[in-house]
């Protein structure tokens, strides 16, 4: 039996989109559709489904096929794939995920739109010294309803792909983490993401939020709007330590197709 999908990006995170049927979608599913070669190719599945009071429910599944608690590059392009459903351009949906409910107001053009996403609380939760056996790093833990480990300073890619893998699976971390790599000059922060069950990525909308709220929280920016540019383009995010933060950015539809 085939499965119908949809294939969306968002800076370049792409992700395969699915609603979901009476079939389970397998963590063994996932890896297969999202392998480069010989699938579809993608960061990650975002399996839609209806959700009680909300419009839908998103469940992101990973391309090692972890399960984390949410994607903020994912949701936008969830609010696009159900903004096409239904016809509209523009619209408020409440989207739930595994760290609760989030507001997306979407703009959309076509197959293109434009998403701010309430992100609910981002919270730092302080500094915390890492031992990586041959040296020790310090790094500001942040919740965006997922975990985040950010470190500041200029990094070469060498930096990232050799410290990135080995915070985002330390045994400080229960769970592992997202892990941050971000220089702060005035109201910009260029970012470099390690994600936790990808790798380096083009963008994480997550690890744009939570590394705004601790570049605020320590006094490195103190813009109320700040500008954060990944490999894969820029989002706008609105960081607050104590209420919502939010964060705009893009999402388009690729193409769709079906998949055994």
């Amino acid at each position: 039996m085939t499965r119908r999908f949809a294939k969306y990006e968002g800076l370049g995170n792409d992700f395969v989109v699915i609603d979901a049927d009476d079939r389970e979608l397998t963590t063994g599913d996932a890896i297969r559709i999202c392998d480069r070669r010989r699938g579809i190719g993608g960061d990650g599945v975002l399996v839609v489904s209806g959700h009680g009071e909300s419009d839908a429910h998103m469940k992101v599944i990973n391309a090692d096929g972890s399960v984390p608690e949410m994607c903020g590059n994912g949701i936008r392009c969830v609010a696009l794939h159900l903004a096409i459903a239904r016809k509209a351009s523009h619209a408020d949906y409440v989207i739930a995920t595994d760290a609760g409910p989030r507001t997306c107001s979407i703009d959309r053009n076509g197959s293109a739109a434009d998403v701010r996403v309430d992100m609910g609380a981002v919270r730092f939760l302080g500094d915390r010294e890492i031992d990586l056996g041959t040296e020790r790093v310090t790094v500001a833990v942040a919740t965006a309803g997922n975990p985040h480990a950010i470190l500041f300073g200029k990094f070469d890619a060498a930096r990232v792909d050799t410290l990135g893998p080995r915070i985002a699976v330390h045994g400080a971390f229960e769970a592992g983490t997202n892990v941050e790599f971000a220089h702060v000059h005035g109201s910009e922060i260029d970012l470099v993401v390690w994600e936790r069950g990808v790798g380096r990525t083009l963008a994480c909308g997550t690890g744009a939020c939570a590394t705004a709220v601790v570049a605020r929280a320590k006094k490195l920016a103190t813009a109320a709007h700040l500008h954060v540019t990944l490999p894969g383009g820029a989002l706008d995010v609105e960081p607050s330590g104590e209420g919502a933060t939010f964060m705009t950015g893009p999402a388009r539809l690729v193409f769709r197709g079906e998949v055994e």
